[in-house]
């Protein structure tokens, strides 16, 4: 590993330790230029809960709103409806990227400065996508990426700038590109104990106005259907989650250095009591493994079944003989019409999530 890498990850673990992080069974070491960082079995042993982390250290919609900094005209453009719970984050990135003496600076100069998404592609790169699902996908989005920064991002950002002492320091698109790469690719959905967010029984000590509570209205009505992949509260019954937990999108450091594989090693927890980790409001790594691991394998999480456009469009990278990929067959549904059986048919396809508003179905390999 080069001595810059090794600088960057000593940092980032003293940072850790520093915030209350606790490598159980693990360690973070470099993979290479393309995937970053990794985390790896430490040793024979280490099954069972793999890494601690306190769940005060997430970034979520809730710091960003109580930020000194930018909670203030944050929480102004959440009542005015002009930014949701993740342009929230995307903005607290953006401003910890470029303020000086940021105390987030050990984490952020560990994430890669740059991603194989399309968004990233050069111009030669992007035209051999042409014909894809990907290719227009990314010509939209990075349409509305521009938008947005020029009319909410840019003069915001420059704004809490100078209110932090910085005049001088100028946000580029590419910031802002950055920062909302990070958040797509690393992200987690965080089950946060209701009484962790709304303390003292559940009365609204420090997340009283209507911002936040508009920001955990978006986020809730986002969480997901199963805990498989995107976490579980330890002790409580999933059956009964709803009550006891808010879904919350957000970032972990640390278990966010888990790369993807077809088969997970393990799958990341929350721990409301500290009867598991021993550590109280707590987000910790579970092996999955019964017995002991393989020493210096690395430990990798699920994205979830995605093919490779998918895995492209929102991750960068693709999987060679994806058991999840398809193809896209463009087929307008108005032609169904005209084929026996059409109405049977159209509702078999709707059935199995056919995606009629693009035109088209998905049909696996």
């Amino acid at each position: 590993m080069a001595s810059e890498e090794e600088a960057k990850l000593e940092l980032f673990l003293q940072w850790l330790q520093v915030n209350g992080v606790e490598l159980r069974g693990c360690k973070i070491k470099y993979c290479n230029s393309t995937k970053g960082y990794g985390l790896f079995s430490s040793n024979p042993t280490s099954y069972g809960v793999l890494l601690v982390v306190p769940l005060d250290l997430a970034i979520t919609p809730m710091r960003v709103l109580e930020d000194p900094l930018l909670g203030p005209a944050c929480r102004a453009m959440m009542e005015e409806g002009e930014v949701d719970d993740r342009l929230l984050m995307i903005l607290f990135l953006t401003v910890e990227r470029l303020r000086k003496n940021s105390s987030w600076k050990p984490y952020l100069d560990m994430i890669p400065s740059s991603f194989g998404s399309p968004i990233w592609f050069t111009d030669d790169e992007f035209e051999e996508l042409k014909g894809t699902s990907v290719y227009q996908a990314t010509k939209l989005q990075k349409n509305s990426l521009q938008a947005v920064f020029e009319d909410k991002v840019k003069g915001l950002v420059k704004t809490l700038l100078t209110l932090d002492g910085d005049s001088e320091s100028e946000v580029a698109f590419e910031d802002f590109l950055w920062a909302n790469s990070v958040f797509w690719t690393r992200a987690l959905n965080i089950p946060l104990p209701r009484s962790y967010v709304f303390p003292d029984n559940g009365e609204e000590a420090h997340h009283n106005d209507k911002s936040c509570e508009e920001v955990l209205k978006k986020s809730d009505e986002r969480r997901p259907e199963s805990n498989e992949s995107n976490g579980n509260m330890s002790g409580l019954d999933p059956n009964t989650m709803q009550g006891e937990t808010l879904w919350v999108e957000g970032l972990v450091p640390g278990i966010d250095f888990c790369n993807h594989d077809l088969k997970a090693a393990a799958t990341w927890e929350v721990d409301k009591a500290g009867s598991v980790t021993g550590v109280p409001l707590s987000m910790y790594l579970l092996s999955v493994d019964q017995g002991p691991s393989q020493v210096e394998k690395e430990i990798a999480i699920s994205y979830g079944d995605k093919g490779n456009e998918e895995l492209l469009y929102l991750y960068g990278f693709v999987i060679e003989d994806n058991p999840d990929d398809y193809l896209m067959v463009h087929y307008p549904a108005e032609a169904l019409q005209n084929i026996p059986f059409s109405e049977c048919k159209l509702q078999l396809l709707q059935a199995q999530v056919a995606y009629f508003p693009l035109e088209c179905i998905w049909v696996s390999f």
